[in-house]
Protein backbone atom coordinates (compact mmCIF):
# COMPACT_ATOMS: atom_id res chain seq x y z
CA UNK A 1 0.00 0.00 0.00
CA UNK A 2 1.07 3.35 -0.95
CA UNK A 3 1.09 6.29 1.01
CA UNK A 4 0.25 9.51 -0.37
CA UNK A 5 1.95 12.43 0.89
CA UNK A 6 0.30 14.86 -1.16
CA UNK A 7 1.54 18.08 -3.24
CA UNK A 8 4.11 20.25 -2.61
CA UNK A 9 5.36 23.26 -4.60
CA UNK A 10 8.93 21.84 -4.12
CA UNK A 11 10.07 18.51 -2.95
CA UNK A 12 14.16 18.21 -1.95
CA UNK A 13 15.60 14.64 -1.48
CA UNK A 14 18.73 14.75 0.97
CA UNK A 15 18.70 17.53 3.92
CA UNK A 16 22.49 17.66 3.45
CA UNK A 17 25.14 20.57 3.03
CA UNK A 18 23.09 21.77 0.16
CA UNK A 19 19.33 20.46 1.00
CA UNK A 20 19.50 22.67 4.43
CA UNK A 21 19.82 25.67 2.16
CA UNK A 22 17.50 24.99 -0.08
CA UNK A 23 14.87 24.40 2.49
CA UNK A 24 15.39 27.84 4.53
CA UNK A 25 15.65 29.57 1.39
CA UNK A 26 12.42 28.33 -0.55
CA UNK A 27 10.61 28.49 2.29
CA UNK A 28 11.24 32.07 3.36
CA UNK A 29 8.49 34.01 1.96
CA UNK A 30 6.01 31.87 3.14
CA UNK A 31 4.43 31.54 -0.01
CA UNK A 32 5.77 27.95 -1.25
CA UNK A 33 5.17 24.45 0.45
CA UNK A 34 8.63 22.40 0.61
CA UNK A 35 9.10 18.54 1.31
CA UNK A 36 12.94 17.67 2.49
CA UNK A 37 13.31 14.09 2.27
CA UNK A 38 16.47 13.13 4.21
CA UNK A 39 17.51 8.96 4.45
CA UNK A 40 19.27 9.43 8.03
CA UNK A 41 17.80 10.76 11.66
CA UNK A 42 18.45 13.67 13.63
CA UNK A 43 21.43 15.11 14.12
CA UNK A 44 21.30 15.01 17.69
CA UNK A 45 24.42 12.84 18.94
CA UNK A 46 27.22 14.39 21.34
CA UNK A 47 30.03 14.22 19.02
CA UNK A 48 28.55 16.16 16.13
CA UNK A 49 28.94 19.48 18.65
CA UNK A 50 32.37 18.97 19.64
CA UNK A 51 34.91 19.79 16.82
CA UNK A 52 37.55 17.24 17.83
CA UNK A 53 34.16 14.69 17.94
CA UNK A 54 34.42 14.62 13.53
CA UNK A 55 36.79 10.88 13.99
CA UNK A 56 34.02 9.77 16.40
CA UNK A 57 31.95 9.57 13.44
CA UNK A 58 34.19 8.69 10.72
CA UNK A 59 32.90 4.91 10.65
CA UNK A 60 29.13 5.00 12.39
CA UNK A 61 26.63 3.34 10.47
CA UNK A 62 24.04 5.02 12.06
CA UNK A 63 24.69 8.50 10.55
CA UNK A 64 26.81 7.53 7.99
CA UNK A 65 26.72 5.92 4.59
CA UNK A 66 30.12 4.19 4.79
CA UNK A 67 30.24 3.64 1.06
CA UNK A 68 33.28 1.64 -0.55
CA UNK A 69 34.74 2.41 -3.99
CA UNK A 70 35.47 -0.29 -6.20
CA UNK A 71 39.22 -1.88 -6.33
CA UNK A 72 41.43 0.74 -7.94
CA UNK A 73 44.21 -0.58 -9.82
CA UNK A 74 46.63 1.68 -9.84
CA UNK A 75 46.81 1.31 -5.99
CA UNK A 76 47.13 -2.43 -5.91
CA UNK A 77 43.28 -2.88 -5.90
CA UNK A 78 42.66 -0.86 -2.60
CA UNK A 79 39.41 0.41 -2.16
CA UNK A 80 39.01 3.72 -1.31
CA UNK A 81 36.66 4.36 1.67
CA UNK A 82 34.09 7.00 1.57
CA UNK A 83 32.50 8.35 4.89
CA UNK A 84 29.04 10.76 3.86
CA UNK A 85 26.52 12.02 6.25
CA UNK A 86 23.45 10.11 6.27
CA UNK A 87 22.67 12.70 8.65
CA UNK A 88 20.28 16.04 8.83
CA UNK A 89 23.17 18.19 7.77
CA UNK A 90 24.94 15.63 5.42
CA UNK A 91 28.66 15.52 5.35
CA UNK A 92 28.27 19.18 6.76
CA UNK A 93 27.75 17.36 10.43
CA UNK A 94 30.27 14.60 10.15
CA UNK A 95 33.42 16.43 8.25
CA UNK A 96 36.39 18.24 9.42
CA UNK A 97 34.66 21.70 9.21
CA UNK A 98 37.68 23.32 7.00
CA UNK A 99 36.37 25.95 5.34
CA UNK A 100 38.13 26.51 2.05
CA UNK A 101 36.30 28.82 -1.14
CA UNK A 102 38.20 27.52 -3.88
CA UNK A 103 40.44 29.42 -5.96
CA UNK A 104 38.66 32.46 -7.78
CA UNK A 105 40.43 31.14 -11.57
CA UNK A 106 38.16 27.92 -10.42
CA UNK A 107 34.76 29.90 -11.38
CA UNK A 108 35.87 32.13 -14.12
CA UNK A 109 36.92 28.57 -15.49
CA UNK A 110 33.44 27.47 -14.86
CA UNK A 111 32.11 30.30 -17.11
CA UNK A 112 34.58 30.34 -19.72
CA UNK A 113 33.40 26.33 -20.15
CA UNK A 114 29.95 27.75 -20.76
CA UNK A 115 27.99 28.17 -17.45
CA UNK A 116 27.22 31.66 -18.00
CA UNK A 117 26.59 32.78 -14.25
CA UNK A 118 29.34 31.45 -12.19
CA UNK A 119 31.98 33.52 -13.05
CA UNK A 120 34.20 34.06 -9.37
CA UNK A 121 32.47 37.89 -9.81
CA UNK A 122 28.82 36.22 -9.64
CA UNK A 123 29.76 33.73 -7.15
CA UNK A 124 31.34 35.80 -4.60
CA UNK A 125 28.07 37.83 -3.34
CA UNK A 126 26.48 34.05 -2.57
CA UNK A 127 29.63 33.11 -0.46
CA UNK A 128 29.48 36.28 1.03
CA UNK A 129 25.58 35.84 1.55
CA UNK A 130 25.91 32.69 3.01
CA UNK A 131 28.78 34.00 5.54
CA UNK A 132 29.03 35.55 9.02
CA UNK A 133 32.80 35.96 9.44
CA UNK A 134 33.93 36.64 12.75
CA UNK A 135 36.38 39.01 11.51
CA UNK A 136 34.16 41.26 10.25
CA UNK A 137 32.96 42.14 6.92
CA UNK A 138 35.45 43.07 4.08
CA UNK A 139 35.36 42.81 -0.04
CA UNK A 140 35.50 39.22 0.60
CA UNK A 141 33.27 38.22 3.64
CA UNK A 142 30.09 38.64 4.49
CA UNK A 143 28.63 39.07 8.25
CA UNK A 144 24.96 38.30 9.59
CA UNK A 145 24.67 34.69 7.05
CA UNK A 146 23.11 31.85 8.94
CA UNK A 147 26.83 30.13 8.25
CA UNK A 148 29.76 31.35 11.35
CA UNK A 149 32.79 31.23 9.92
CA UNK A 150 35.53 30.62 12.57
CA UNK A 151 39.42 31.47 13.76
CA UNK A 152 40.49 28.51 15.70
CA UNK A 153 39.53 29.56 19.49
CA UNK A 154 43.23 28.65 20.75
CA UNK A 155 47.06 28.77 18.91
CA UNK A 156 48.27 25.45 18.65
CA UNK A 157 52.26 24.95 19.38
CA UNK A 158 53.23 22.65 17.00
CA UNK A 159 51.12 24.37 13.76
CA UNK A 160 52.96 27.70 14.75
CA UNK A 161 55.90 26.03 14.22
CA UNK A 162 54.78 24.06 10.70
CA UNK A 163 53.87 27.66 9.54
CA UNK A 164 57.06 29.19 10.09
CA UNK A 165 58.95 26.46 8.71
CA UNK A 166 56.79 26.48 5.49
CA UNK A 167 57.93 30.21 4.82
CA UNK A 168 60.98 29.35 5.70
CA UNK A 169 61.02 27.08 2.73
CA UNK A 170 59.98 29.75 0.58
CA UNK A 171 55.98 29.84 0.83
CA UNK A 172 54.37 33.13 1.49
CA UNK A 173 52.82 33.91 4.70
CA UNK A 174 48.52 33.65 4.42
CA UNK A 175 46.49 34.86 7.24
CA UNK A 176 43.21 34.46 4.61
CA UNK A 177 43.28 31.62 2.17
CA UNK A 178 39.62 33.25 0.49
CA UNK A 179 40.86 36.39 0.64
CA UNK A 180 42.96 38.16 -1.80
CA UNK A 181 45.26 35.16 -2.85
CA UNK A 182 44.96 31.39 -2.09
CA UNK A 183 48.64 30.67 -2.39
CA UNK A 184 50.53 30.52 1.10
CA UNK A 185 50.50 28.78 4.30
CA UNK A 186 48.55 29.79 7.33
CA UNK A 187 45.69 28.62 9.84
CA UNK A 188 42.44 27.52 8.15
CA UNK A 189 39.20 29.02 9.55
CA UNK A 190 36.49 26.42 9.94
CA UNK A 191 32.70 26.61 10.38
CA UNK A 192 32.28 26.12 14.20
CA UNK A 193 30.72 28.99 16.51
CA UNK A 194 31.08 29.36 20.34
CA UNK A 195 33.91 26.56 20.00
CA UNK A 196 30.90 23.89 18.23
CA UNK A 197 30.29 22.52 15.04
CA UNK A 198 28.17 25.07 12.71
CA UNK A 199 26.83 22.31 9.77
CA UNK A 200 24.34 23.43 7.97
CA UNK A 201 21.41 21.89 9.58
CA UNK A 202 22.75 24.08 12.70
CA UNK A 203 23.05 27.32 10.36
CA UNK A 204 19.80 26.51 8.11
CA UNK A 205 17.31 23.86 8.74
CA UNK A 206 17.30 24.24 12.98
CA UNK A 207 16.09 27.78 12.90
CA UNK A 208 13.53 27.32 10.22
CA UNK A 209 12.15 24.20 11.29
CA UNK A 210 9.01 25.41 12.40
CA UNK A 211 7.62 26.85 9.68
CA UNK A 212 4.53 25.75 8.61
CA UNK A 213 4.92 25.92 4.61
CA UNK A 214 8.28 23.02 5.68
CA UNK A 215 7.72 19.65 6.19
CA UNK A 216 11.12 17.48 7.02
CA UNK A 217 11.00 13.64 7.08
CA UNK A 218 13.44 11.91 8.32
CA UNK A 219 14.10 8.37 7.35
CA UNK A 220 13.14 8.61 4.32
CA UNK A 221 15.24 6.92 1.35
CA UNK A 222 14.39 8.47 -2.69
CA UNK A 223 13.62 5.39 -4.27
CA UNK A 224 12.56 6.95 -7.49
CA UNK A 225 11.33 9.99 -9.14
CA UNK A 226 7.75 9.44 -10.68
CA UNK A 227 7.22 10.98 -14.41
CA UNK A 228 4.99 11.74 -16.82
CA UNK A 229 6.99 10.85 -20.27
CA UNK A 230 9.82 13.30 -19.66
CA UNK A 231 8.05 15.71 -16.39
CA UNK A 232 9.19 14.47 -13.39
CA UNK A 233 5.82 14.95 -11.14
CA UNK A 234 7.08 13.71 -7.88
CA UNK A 235 8.96 11.45 -5.82
CA UNK A 236 8.66 7.86 -4.15
CA UNK A 237 10.09 7.32 -1.31
CA UNK A 238 10.29 4.44 2.17
CA UNK A 239 10.12 5.30 5.47
CA UNK A 240 9.35 2.69 8.55
CA UNK A 241 5.91 3.11 7.50
CA UNK A 242 6.37 1.91 3.97
CA UNK A 243 6.29 3.42 0.53
CA UNK A 244 5.30 6.92 0.28
CA UNK A 245 4.54 9.27 -2.72
CA UNK A 246 4.53 12.58 -3.05
CA UNK A 247 3.95 15.29 -5.91
CA UNK A 248 5.44 18.45 -6.79
CA UNK A 249 3.10 21.03 -8.48
CA UNK A 250 6.87 23.31 -9.23
CA UNK A 251 10.02 20.83 -9.00
CA UNK A 252 11.75 18.32 -7.35
CA UNK A 253 15.10 19.32 -6.55
CA UNK A 254 17.88 15.88 -5.91
CA UNK A 255 20.49 17.37 -3.55
CA UNK A 256 21.58 13.71 -2.40
CA UNK A 257 24.73 14.45 -3.54
CA UNK A 258 27.96 12.85 -5.12
CA UNK A 259 27.06 9.46 -4.89
CA UNK A 260 23.23 9.73 -4.64
CA UNK A 261 22.41 12.30 -6.98
CA UNK A 262 23.17 10.48 -10.43
CA UNK A 263 22.21 7.09 -8.22
CA UNK A 264 18.58 8.37 -7.75
CA UNK A 265 18.61 9.38 -11.51
CA UNK A 266 20.11 6.40 -12.78
CA UNK A 267 16.80 4.42 -10.49
CA UNK A 268 14.22 6.99 -11.83
CA UNK A 269 15.67 5.94 -15.70
CA UNK A 270 18.12 8.88 -16.48
CA UNK A 271 21.04 7.80 -17.15
CA UNK A 272 23.46 5.11 -19.57
CA UNK A 273 21.08 2.93 -21.29
CA UNK A 274 22.54 0.13 -21.59
CA UNK A 275 23.57 0.40 -17.78
CA UNK A 276 20.35 1.08 -16.94
CA UNK A 277 19.26 -2.08 -19.12
CA UNK A 278 21.54 -4.04 -18.07
CA UNK A 279 20.14 -3.33 -14.30
CA UNK A 280 16.72 -3.85 -15.09
CA UNK A 281 15.61 -0.64 -15.33
CA UNK A 282 13.84 0.69 -18.48
CA UNK A 283 15.70 3.99 -19.73
CA UNK A 284 13.35 7.24 -19.95
CA UNK A 285 16.41 9.45 -21.02
CA UNK A 286 19.80 7.87 -22.39
CA UNK A 287 22.19 10.57 -20.92
CA UNK A 288 25.36 8.55 -20.39
CA UNK A 289 26.87 12.13 -18.40
CA UNK A 290 25.12 11.18 -15.53
CA UNK A 291 27.15 9.46 -13.35
CA UNK A 292 30.13 10.17 -15.20
CA UNK A 293 33.25 13.16 -14.60
CA UNK A 294 33.22 11.65 -11.20
CA UNK A 295 36.43 14.12 -9.74
CA UNK A 296 38.26 13.99 -6.54
CA UNK A 297 41.52 15.29 -4.57
CA UNK A 298 44.42 12.88 -3.81
CA UNK A 299 46.39 12.89 -0.85
CA UNK A 300 48.92 10.74 1.47
CA UNK A 301 50.24 11.12 4.62
CA UNK A 302 53.73 12.19 5.75
CA UNK A 303 54.12 11.40 9.86
CA UNK A 304 56.77 13.05 12.32
CA UNK A 305 57.74 11.16 15.93
CA UNK A 306 57.49 14.49 18.18
CA UNK A 307 59.71 14.91 21.51
CA UNK A 308 56.66 17.00 22.92
CA UNK A 309 53.66 15.16 24.43
CA UNK A 310 51.50 17.93 22.94
CA UNK A 311 49.62 15.90 20.53
CA UNK A 312 46.03 14.25 20.18
CA UNK A 313 48.06 10.63 20.47
CA UNK A 314 48.97 11.99 24.04
CA UNK A 315 45.40 12.42 24.31
CA UNK A 316 44.25 9.14 23.17
CA UNK A 317 46.98 7.52 25.32
CA UNK A 318 45.98 8.93 28.59
CA UNK A 319 42.92 9.21 30.61
CA UNK A 320 43.81 11.85 32.76
CA UNK A 321 44.34 14.01 29.72
CA UNK A 322 41.07 12.39 28.31
CA UNK A 323 39.31 13.93 31.73
CA UNK A 324 41.10 16.75 31.53
CA UNK A 325 40.06 17.71 27.82
CA UNK A 326 36.63 16.90 28.57
CA UNK A 327 36.77 19.36 31.63
CA UNK A 328 38.01 21.87 29.53
CA UNK A 329 35.66 21.39 26.78
CA UNK A 330 32.07 21.40 28.32
CA UNK A 331 33.08 24.03 31.35
CA UNK A 332 34.92 26.35 29.51
CA UNK A 333 35.05 25.48 25.72
CA UNK A 334 38.51 25.36 25.35
CA UNK A 335 41.40 23.38 24.71
CA UNK A 336 41.96 20.88 22.36
CA UNK A 337 38.45 19.20 21.87
CA UNK A 338 37.15 22.88 21.03
CA UNK A 339 39.43 22.90 17.54
CA UNK A 340 39.52 20.67 14.93
CA UNK A 341 42.95 19.46 15.02
CA UNK A 342 43.39 20.80 12.05
CA UNK A 343 44.73 23.94 12.54
CA UNK A 344 47.17 25.10 9.66
CA UNK A 345 47.07 24.47 6.07
CA UNK A 346 48.93 25.43 2.86
CA UNK A 347 48.43 26.00 -1.00
CA UNK A 348 50.95 25.49 -3.31
CA UNK A 349 52.31 25.23 -7.10
CA UNK A 350 54.31 22.14 -8.01
CA UNK A 351 55.20 23.77 -11.33
CA UNK A 352 55.84 27.67 -10.76
CA UNK A 353 54.34 28.17 -14.64
CA UNK A 354 50.62 27.51 -12.70
CA UNK A 355 48.46 30.11 -12.92
CA UNK A 356 46.89 28.93 -9.36
CA UNK A 357 48.16 25.83 -6.79
CA UNK A 358 47.51 22.39 -7.55
CA UNK A 359 48.55 21.16 -3.51
CA UNK A 360 47.28 21.88 -0.98
CA UNK A 361 48.64 20.70 2.69
CA UNK A 362 47.09 19.81 5.53
CA UNK A 363 48.50 19.58 8.83
CA UNK A 364 47.31 17.43 11.80
CA UNK A 365 48.46 17.12 15.21
CA UNK A 366 47.73 13.62 15.39
CA UNK A 367 49.83 10.55 13.75
CA UNK A 368 48.19 7.54 12.51
CA UNK A 369 49.27 3.85 13.40
CA UNK A 370 46.69 1.77 11.51
CA UNK A 371 43.12 2.40 9.55
CA UNK A 372 40.48 0.01 10.48
CA UNK A 373 36.92 -0.47 9.99
CA UNK A 374 36.26 1.56 13.11
CA UNK A 375 38.51 3.90 12.89
CA UNK A 376 41.87 5.43 13.18
CA UNK A 377 44.34 3.86 15.89
CA UNK A 378 47.52 6.73 16.55
CA UNK A 379 50.10 5.89 17.28
CA UNK A 380 51.56 4.81 20.82
CA UNK A 381 53.88 8.20 21.16
CA UNK A 382 53.41 11.62 20.69
CA UNK A 383 53.23 12.31 16.54
CA UNK A 384 52.09 14.69 14.08
CA UNK A 385 50.67 14.67 10.13
CA UNK A 386 51.63 16.65 6.92
CA UNK A 387 49.45 15.72 3.95
CA UNK A 388 50.14 16.89 0.78
CA UNK A 389 46.88 17.14 -1.51
CA UNK A 390 46.71 16.90 -5.16
CA UNK A 391 44.08 19.55 -6.20
CA UNK A 392 43.73 19.29 -10.20
CA UNK A 393 44.30 15.16 -11.22
CA UNK A 394 43.06 13.66 -14.18
CA UNK A 395 41.35 11.30 -12.85
CA UNK A 396 37.98 11.05 -14.17
CA UNK A 397 35.45 7.97 -12.74
CA UNK A 398 32.11 7.10 -12.61
CA UNK A 399 29.24 6.07 -10.22
CA UNK A 400 27.24 3.63 -11.80
CA UNK A 401 24.01 1.19 -10.19
CA UNK A 402 25.13 -2.23 -8.57
CA UNK A 403 21.41 -3.29 -8.67
CA UNK A 404 18.04 -2.13 -9.05
CA UNK A 405 17.34 -1.92 -5.48
CA UNK A 406 17.46 2.08 -4.64
CA UNK A 407 19.14 1.07 -1.12
CA UNK A 408 22.50 -0.64 -2.42
CA UNK A 409 25.32 0.76 -2.07
CA UNK A 410 26.45 2.36 -5.54
CA UNK A 411 29.76 1.26 -7.89
CA UNK A 412 32.40 3.85 -7.15
CA UNK A 413 35.23 3.55 -9.27
CA UNK A 414 37.80 7.17 -9.28
CA UNK A 415 40.39 5.59 -11.52
CA UNK A 416 43.27 7.13 -9.93
CA UNK A 417 46.90 7.60 -11.11
CA UNK A 418 46.52 6.63 -14.37
CA UNK A 419 48.45 9.71 -15.83
CA UNK A 420 52.18 10.47 -14.99
CA UNK A 421 50.98 14.21 -14.47
CA UNK A 422 48.89 13.04 -11.80
CA UNK A 423 52.34 10.55 -10.12
CA UNK A 424 54.11 13.46 -11.07
CA UNK A 425 52.63 16.34 -8.91
CA UNK A 426 52.10 13.97 -5.96
CA UNK A 427 55.73 13.14 -6.01
CA UNK A 428 56.49 17.16 -6.29
CA UNK A 429 54.28 17.49 -3.28
CA UNK A 430 56.18 14.59 -0.91
CA UNK A 431 59.65 16.59 -1.79
CA UNK A 432 57.87 19.62 -0.86
CA UNK A 433 56.12 18.32 2.68
CA UNK A 434 60.15 16.73 3.56
CA UNK A 435 61.35 20.70 2.58
CA UNK A 436 59.14 22.01 5.08
CA UNK A 437 59.70 19.16 7.67
CA UNK A 438 63.67 19.81 7.62
CA UNK A 439 63.24 23.55 8.18
CA UNK A 440 64.74 25.00 11.60
CA UNK A 441 61.61 25.86 13.01
CA UNK A 442 60.72 22.37 13.20
CA UNK A 443 63.85 20.92 14.34
CA UNK A 444 62.93 20.57 18.21
CA UNK A 445 59.45 18.98 16.99
CA UNK A 446 60.81 15.73 14.80
CA UNK A 447 62.71 13.50 16.22
CA UNK A 448 61.98 10.91 13.16
CA UNK A 449 60.32 10.46 9.76
CA UNK A 450 57.92 7.50 10.26
CA UNK A 451 56.19 6.96 7.38
CA UNK A 452 57.43 6.92 4.75
CA UNK A 453 61.07 7.37 6.31
CA UNK A 454 63.91 8.91 4.81
CA UNK A 455 65.34 5.46 2.72
CA UNK A 456 62.29 6.66 0.55
CA UNK A 457 64.00 9.30 -1.73
CA UNK A 458 64.29 8.88 -4.94
CA UNK A 459 61.12 9.23 -7.59
CA UNK A 460 60.88 5.40 -7.87
CA UNK A 461 60.62 4.84 -4.03
CA UNK A 462 58.22 8.05 -3.62
CA UNK A 463 55.84 6.24 -6.71
CA UNK A 464 56.27 2.99 -5.17
CA UNK A 465 55.27 4.60 -1.74
CA UNK A 466 52.18 6.43 -3.63
CA UNK A 467 50.36 3.37 -4.98
CA UNK A 468 50.85 1.88 -1.32
CA UNK A 469 49.85 4.46 0.70
CA UNK A 470 47.51 6.96 -0.64
CA UNK A 471 44.05 8.03 -0.52
CA UNK A 472 41.04 9.68 -1.57
CA UNK A 473 40.75 13.28 0.22
CA UNK A 474 36.82 12.91 0.18
CA UNK A 475 36.36 15.71 -2.29
CA UNK A 476 34.46 14.05 -4.88
CA UNK A 477 32.75 15.96 -7.36
CA UNK A 478 31.03 16.59 -11.08
CA UNK A 479 28.67 13.52 -11.68
CA UNK A 480 26.36 15.65 -12.78
CA UNK A 481 28.10 18.07 -14.21
CA UNK A 482 26.56 21.39 -15.44
CA UNK A 483 27.01 22.81 -18.99
CA UNK A 484 25.56 22.46 -22.66
CA UNK A 485 27.00 19.70 -24.08
CA UNK A 486 26.25 16.00 -24.23
CA UNK A 487 29.28 15.82 -21.23
CA UNK A 488 27.06 17.65 -19.06
CA UNK A 489 24.07 16.66 -16.85
CA UNK A 490 22.55 19.69 -16.25
CA UNK A 491 22.30 23.48 -17.43
CA UNK A 492 23.75 26.55 -15.77
CA UNK A 493 20.71 26.84 -14.20
CA UNK A 494 21.06 23.35 -12.87
CA UNK A 495 18.10 21.85 -14.95
CA UNK A 496 18.67 18.59 -16.21
CA UNK A 497 19.04 18.21 -19.80
CA UNK A 498 15.66 16.34 -21.61
CA UNK A 499 13.91 16.55 -18.40
CA UNK A 500 11.60 18.92 -17.29
CA UNK A 501 10.34 19.79 -13.35
CA UNK A 502 13.93 18.62 -12.30
CA UNK A 503 17.23 20.20 -10.71
CA UNK A 504 20.20 18.55 -9.27
CA UNK A 505 21.57 20.79 -6.46
CA UNK A 506 25.22 19.68 -4.62
CA UNK A 507 28.51 19.00 -5.41
CA UNK A 508 27.90 16.69 -8.36
CA UNK A 509 27.02 19.57 -10.46
CA UNK A 510 30.89 21.29 -10.60
CA UNK A 511 32.14 20.94 -14.14
CA UNK A 512 35.70 20.51 -12.15
CA UNK A 513 36.65 20.12 -8.69
CA UNK A 514 37.36 23.55 -6.90
CA UNK A 515 40.90 23.98 -5.53
CA UNK A 516 40.33 23.12 -1.76
CA UNK A 517 37.94 21.79 0.69
CA UNK A 518 34.19 21.33 -1.46
CA UNK A 519 31.90 22.26 1.48
CA UNK A 520 31.86 25.91 0.97
CA UNK A 521 31.86 25.95 -2.46
CA UNK A 522 28.59 23.53 -2.21
CA UNK A 523 27.24 25.67 0.17
CA UNK A 524 27.50 28.36 -2.40
CA UNK A 525 26.32 26.57 -5.17
CA UNK A 526 22.78 26.23 -3.42
CA UNK A 527 22.51 29.63 -2.11
CA UNK A 528 23.11 30.94 -6.16
CA UNK A 529 20.39 27.84 -6.88
CA UNK A 530 17.96 28.95 -4.30
CA UNK A 531 17.74 32.32 -6.21
CA UNK A 532 17.28 30.73 -9.59
CA UNK A 533 14.36 28.22 -8.40
CA UNK A 534 12.84 31.28 -7.15
CA UNK A 535 12.90 33.73 -9.90
CA UNK A 536 11.74 30.76 -12.06
CA UNK A 537 9.02 30.43 -9.79
CA UNK A 538 7.83 33.87 -10.17
CA UNK A 539 8.42 33.82 -14.08
CA UNK A 540 5.81 31.25 -13.66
Amino acid sequence: MTIDEGTYDFIITGAGSAGCVLANRLTASGRHRVLLLEAGGEDNLFWMRVPMGYPMLFANPKINWMFESAPEPELGNRTMYQPRGKVLGGTSSINGMVYIRGNPRDYDDWRQAGCEGWSYDDVLPYFRKAENQARGEDAYHGVGGPLHVSDHPTRDEISDAIIAAGVEAGLPANGDFNGAMQEGIGYYQTTTHRSRRWSTANAYLHPVRSRPNLNVVTGAHATRLTLEGTRVTGIEFTTPKGTHVARASGEVIVSGGVFGSPQLLQLSGIGPADHLKQMGIAPVLDRPAVGANLQDHFYIQFMFRCPKPITLNDLAMSWPKKLWAGAQYLLAGKGILAGNGIYAGAFARTDPRLDRPDLQINMNIWSVAERTSAGMVPHPFSGFTMSPVHLKPDARGTVRLTSADPKAAPDIRFNFLKTRHDIDAMIAGMRLVRKISQQPALKSYVTEEIQPGLDVASDADFETFLRAKSYSNLHPAGTCRMGHDETCVVDPQLRVHGIEGLRVVDASVMPRVTTGNTNAPTIMIAEKASDMILAAARAH
